[in-house]
């Protein structure tokens, strides 16, 4: 029993400092989103609520609108699962690295994020830190900086009132940001490319209240296209 906690102290002790810069960013989105609930009439509930059940920062974001707007649940459905789709690569991925870890394996696909995903892939653990242990620290301290985040900001945003107008333009940067990461790592530009045009071609025909689930699903259609005629001209 000593030696099982001896193993668990050290695998925190390695996986904390990788998940400090994850801290930064998890806490001023989260903060950022719970104020951003806040002025849009919620409960600071709300934001912690949904930050624990549904943990992806873009996917919550986008949910504010879809609370304030018409009851669409087709259309919310179809949204979340396109909008996290990647993870199911993500999942796939970590097949090999999750084989028995016994009971974690259940936390550690749940709180699969982007940013966990990155670092228990690529991390380099040493021989005497327990891997198991090690991927569940860095899953749960990544999870505690978004959750204690959007619900700090749900409550700060109720104790203090400030000028928030353009703080909904949190999600337009995010998406930005993660838009001009991939066009850097991308040397040919096709998804980017295609993303651009479906979303300006359906824009027009659908109009800006409506055109999100038809852009997913064009741009769907187009990638998956390109994608077999690429494994053709490898074959």
């Amino acid at each position: 029993m000593q030696g099982t906690s001896k193993q668990i102290r050290r695998a925190f002790r390695y996986a904390f400092p990788h998940t400090i810069p994850i801290f930064a960013g998890f806490w001023f989105l989260g903060i950022t989103y719970g104020v951003y609930m806040n002025v849009s009439g919620f409960s600071f509930v709300y934001p912690m609520l949904m930050s624990m059940t549904i943990f992806t920062g873009s996917m919550e974001f986008v949910t504010v609108n879809m609370l304030l707007s018409g009851f669409h649940p087709l259309q919310a459905f179809v949204m979340a699962i396109l909008v996290g789709a990647r993870h199911l690569f993500y999942g796939i991925s970590m097949l090999d690295k999750f084989r028995g870890m016994g009971w974690k394996k259940f936390f550690l696909i749940y709180g699969m994020c982007d940013e966990t995903f990155s670092i228990n892939y690529s991390a380099e653990i040493p021989e005497n830190v327990d891997r198991g242990w090690f991927m569940f620290f860095v899953t749960v301290l990544n999870y505690s900086y978004w959750v204690t985040g959007a619900t700090f900001g749900g409550l700060f945003g109720s104790l203090i009132h400030f000028n928030t107008q353009g703080l909904d333009f949190a999600m337009t940067a995010m998406f930005v940001v993660i838009f001009m990461e991939q066009w850097m790592k991308d040397k040919k530009h096709t998804s980017q490319f295609v993303g651009l045009g479906a979303s300006v071609l359906c824009l027009v025909i659908f109009g800006a209240d409506s055109f999100m689930v038809p852009t997913m699903f064009v741009i769907l259609f187009f990638l998956t296209v390109l994608r077999e005629k690429r494994e053709e001209e490898r074959a």
